[in-house]
């Protein structure tokens, strides 16, 4: 039967668990985009199929939380980067590992595959970035020319160039074969969070936290375009496969965009929240997000979004009905290609150490003994015996990506928002709602470790005694130790709500509720909830307009007085995305209330704090510093006086503050990586309070 069309732009193909702990990072396998890889706290690497919730392999040997991952250009090969500054390679093929790198100091934060060949690179929190021989033990060469956290790398497709973006708002270039910087771009006003290099032509394209996109030409080494309507922060970019469009990802919506001149061609509102990872597949761009421990897939019709046209912004396409395409012959390239070489990698040169330095790389003086008791402890464990067959092992397939014969992903024919509300009205007004079991999803915790294990699907209504853990089963009973409980920025159900306050009572439950008891249970709160909610306005309301008035340290001041977090949180936020409004008056009122921000079990309190923290410190360290070594004016000059005391009263709160970075830097996981970033930051400040 042939299966009806569907009109949807995008939808959500699947949300799956993905790990036993959090999700630190995802990576889609460009090539097919088919092929999904997982990082997470619980230090594992987890290999799935995108359109199956059941994971394929699981790759273990990291003892710190799992930071970056990325699959190489034949995805036969992933590395994944850990909190420690580790790093590891596994064959795919093979399901075992092939090489353990040590070397950087701090956690990492950017991987990328050399185009062509076995050369890997790697960018750090301790600013370094560094050039991998996988087939060989230590780095072959290091570039250290940024200040900040090196948080992505691209390749050129010629494999001459590497492309980093950093936190210290620079893009720079450097030349492999020189070893050396070519030129380094700094038209970005807050971190740079992504580069892209385009398929054919020399052209790189560059995204950042100002929600804005810049485009390079690489022959002149200029800016040629600026495109700045993104409501939030960039996160994602890809190029189209022939290089026409430019996809830009940001959260829950994807922008499609041209150049010379500047223009978005078509704005999709998709939902996928903080997207992590793009690739473009049959004529589709799959796009996946993470939340907590699960892992969301959505997918983007390309046949029905506008791809060319005008320098006017056309907007979202009406109706969903897909757009003819251009009739008008495309222009030719306004720049030179990238001149592939036919030579492996093996054969590519690059600038190189000495061996004496390739003995001993930094930060790391290891005996081979030591690399190889490593990686005897890392295995994958294969949890999908038939998936993997398909996908690693077809040695007589011309193409090696799943699935061989690649399908488009079918559009759902039903509104799942629609589905989700009257799935959720049905269990609320139901009086015997019945006990919902959650689908089956593959564990990323085996108990045994085999290298490689093949783990056969065991039917459910079979459980083997085998698989009960008993005394003498080697299982790790020990309780970890409680983390304190963060409330998440974004989150599926509201806060402070609970489900069953919405359902009869067991004593109750015998007969059917009536339309008013049902309509008293949903208004359970409702009038609290207005209550705070207007007094929140109206606190809102009078700071802006003594920010009108008067001055924004005022209204700050205004903010704090009124002894609500919340209301101070909101002022945080807008200064931050405004670096030049910050004054040091208005450092020695933020100051005093940053400990409680830092400390809040709210995940959005901690990441303003920390936000306004690394801004403190990156423009008026300098000047607290100097003003605290400066000596003694001569004569009487009140305005030095007045500045060395308030200096003198932020540097008290500033070494508070260092002490609660530092305690909170012990911990593991997305936050404990903020908080080490920052202690990065303060290292200055132990060296001089």
């Amino acid at each position: 039967m042939a299966a009806t069309s569907s009109t949807k732009v995008s939808w959500r193909l699947q949300e799956f668990e993905a790990h036993s702990s959090a999700v630190s990072c995802l990576s889609l396998g460009k090539s097919s985009g088919r092929l999904l890889a997982t990082g997470g706290e619980d230090c594992r690497v987890n290999i799935w199929s995108v359109n199956k919730a059941n994971c394929i392999m699981s790759l273990t040997g990291h003892k710190n939380p799992v930071e970056c991952v990325q699959f190489n250009t034949s995805e036969e090969q992933v590395v994944a980067g850990s909190q420690s500054g580790s790093i590891r390679v596994w064959d795919l093929e093979a399901a075992k590992i092939l090489r353990t790198l040590m070397g950087h100091r701090a956690n990492i934060t950017s991987l990328s595959f050399h185009p062509f060949g076995n050369f890997l690179a790697s960018g750090s929190m301790d600013t370094n970035i560094k050039l991998w021989d996988v087939r060989r033990k230590g780095y072959v060469f290091r570039y250290k020319d940024h200040s900040q956290a090196v948080r992505s790398l691209a390749f050129s497709p010629d494999g001459k160039w590497l492309a980093s973006a950093s936190d210290d708002c620079t893009v720079k270039l450097w030349d492999l074969t020189q070893g050396k910087t070519i030129t380094e771009f700094s038209s970005h006003s807050a971190a740079v969070n992504v580069v892209q290099f385009h398929p054919n032509e020399y052209l790189l394209a560059s995204g950042s936290s100002d929600r804005s996109i810049k485009l390079w030409d690489l022959e002149k080494f200029s800016l040629i375009g600026s495109l700045d309507r993104d409501t939030s922060a960039v996160r994602c970019l890809l190029f189209s496969p022939d290089g026409s469009c430019l996809y830009s990802g940001s959260s829950d919506s994807l922008r499609v965009l041209g150049w010379e001149p500047d223009r978005c061609f078509d704005s999709v509102l998709v939902g996928w929240g903080k997207v992590s990872d793009l690739a473009v597949c049959n004529q589709q761009l799959i796009g996946v997000s993470h939340q907590l421990s699960s892992v969301s897939s959505y997918v983007v019709d390309l046949k029905k979004v506008k791809q060319s046209g005008g320098a006017v912004i056309q907007g979202i396409v009406q109706d969903n009905q897909p757009i003819p395409a251009p009739t008008e012959p495309r222009a030719s390239a306004l720049r030179r290609n990238y001149d592939r070489p036919s030579t492996s990698c093996s054969s590519h040169r690059v600038k190189q150490r000495s061996d004496a330095d390739r003995r001993s790389p930094e930060g790391e003086r290891r005996s081979p003994s030591d690399d190889d008791a490593e990686e005897k402890l890392s295995s994958a464990e294969i949890h999908n015996a038939e998936d993997y067959k398909e996908i690693f092992q077809p040695k007589n397939a011309i193409s090696r990506t799943p699935p061989r014969i690649s399908e488009p992903f079918p559009a759902p024919l039903e509104d799942e928002g629609v589905a989700a509300i009257g799935r959720q009205l049905k269990d609320v007004m139901s009086p015997f709602p019945d006990k919902q079991k959650a689908p089956p999803l593959a564990t990323s915790t085996p108990i045994q470790r085999v290298e490689p294990t093949v783990k056969c699907p065991i039917p459910s209504a079979v459980v083997p005694m085998s698989s009960v853990p008993t005394p003498s089963s080697p299982v790790n009973l020990a309780k970890p130790k409680p983390q304190p409980r963060v409330i998440p920025s974004t989150r599926t159900e509201p806060l402070g709500l609970n489900v069953a306050d919405f359902l009869p009572s067991a004593a109750n439950r015998a007969g059917e509720l009536s339309d008013d008891e049902v309509l008293t249970q949903i208004r359970k709160g409702h009038d609290t909830m207005c209550v705070m909610l207007s007094s929140r306005h109206k606190n809102l309301q009078t700071v802006r307009s003594v920010w009108a008035r008067e001055d924004i340290k005022n209204a700050l001041d205004m903010a704090v007085s009124m002894n609500d977090l919340s209301i101070v949180v909101d002022i945080l936020n807008i200064i931050n995305m405004q670096p030049s409004l910050w004054k040091l008056d208005l450092v020695l009122s933020v100051l005093p209330q940053m400990d409680k921000l830092l400390q809040s079990k709210y995940e959005s309190y901690m990441q303003t704090g920390a936000t306004s923290l690394k801004l403190i410190m990156k423009h008026f360290w300098t000047l607290i510093s100097q003003s605290l070594k400066a000596s003694p004016a001569v004569g009487v000059d009140i305005s030095r006086e007045e500045r060395t005391l308030k200096c003198r009263e932020c540097s008290k709160h500033l070494k508070n503050l260092s002490n609660i970075v530092k305690t909170k830097a012990c911990q593991v996981g997305r936050h404990g990586s903020t908080f080490k970033e920052l202690q990065l930051l303060m290292t200055p400040l132990d060296e001089t309070l």
